[in-house]
């Protein structure tokens, strides 16, 4: 369906979260939400037990969606919500779902004393499936959580949006994944910080031992190819500051350790055809589990 945001619903925080973000991202480019609540019948035993039969299940499993899409009408009166519940197995239901639409969000809940968030095995395998792009967010995760403080320091959804920050490869860069964080930084008036990582070649070792450290002319080169790769983007559009940054190190770390500061962390997906295996990518992966903000995974040949 064209002109909306798919919701995965369970009645989790998480998911409640996810359905909350969906709004204001659907108020920003004017689109519908649908959420999407699968329907899984009751195992015979507990359909059996007094206090589950199967018509409170019934009930609940029509209660969810319900109350969700009315709590989002109420905060958010200039979108339109639907509700759809289906049967079958979670990740294909919501894949078939997403199929036309312009996003799918999904929650994901924090790793009780792990400094990390757990994206559930129906999160990994829609992302890993899906080819319009997934956004995941964190329960508890609020409107305030993506502005900057106010003058007092207090947090607030009144002032401006924090940046919205891009893992960029240099070596492959998709425009898929360039378009939709330059889009979504355009929307937020945000700025769009750029993050593109670099490694020392594997004969460091040996030209320091020569007398020459080429950690300063590698960096150079390195910052020169991301000014280059942004240059037409940065025509295309005029309007969005861009804070690029070329870091020595680990690609996901340096993400994750943009998320504080972010209302939105973008990283490409490759598409592979290949029916065996979980195809995230070990960035995407890590900053899936780690990053503190709604992290945008985004499908691309």
């Amino acid at each position: 369906m064209h002109g909306t945001i798919i919701v995965g619903l369970d009645g989790s925080t998480e998911s409640r979260a996810a359905a909350e973000w969906a709004a204001r991202e659907a108020e920003l480019r004017g689109l519908a939400v649908r959420l999407v609540h699968v329907w899984q019948p009751v195992p015979e035993p507990m359909a059996q037990a007094p206090l589950l039969g199967a018509e409170t299940h019934q009930h609940w499993t029509e209660r969810v969606p319900r109350e969700a899409a009315e709590d989002l009408r109420l905060r958010h009166p200039g979108v339109e919500v639907s509700t759809d519940q289906r049967g079958g197995t979670p990740a294909d239901v919501l894949l078939d779902a997403a199929r036309d639409a312009e996003l799918l969000v999904l929650g994901s809940r924090a790793l009780s004393g792990i400094g990390g968030f757990l994206v559930g095995s129906v999160g990994q395998s829609v992302t890993a499936r899906a080819e319009v792009p997934v956004v995941l967010v964190r329960a508890g995760e609020q409107a305030a959580d993506e502005h900057l403080e106010d003058a007092a320091g207090t947090p607030s959804a009144t002032t401006g949006f924090r940046p919205v920050v891009l893992g960029l490869d240099t070596g492959s860069p998709d425009g898929q994944v360039i378009s939709f964080a330059f889009e979504e930084a355009r929307r937020r008036g945000a700025t769009l910080t750029v993050v593109q990582s670099w490694s020392l070649p594997s004969s460091y070792a040996y030209t320091v031992a020569g007398g020459y450290d080429p950690r300063e002319d590698i960096g150079r080169a390195q910052a020169g190819a991301l000014t280059e790769v942004l240059l037409p983007w940065r025509e295309k559009y005029p309007d969005v500051d861009v804070d690029e940054a070329s870091r020595m190190g680990s690609p996901a770390s340096h993400l994750i350790d943009a998320s504080h500061d972010a209302s939105l962390i973008v990283v490409g997906r490759r598409v592979r055809r290949s029916p065996y295996g979980v195809h995230i990518g070990s960035v995407a992966h890590a900053v899936m589990h780690h990053a503190t903000t709604p992290v945008a995974v985004v499908a691309h040949d």
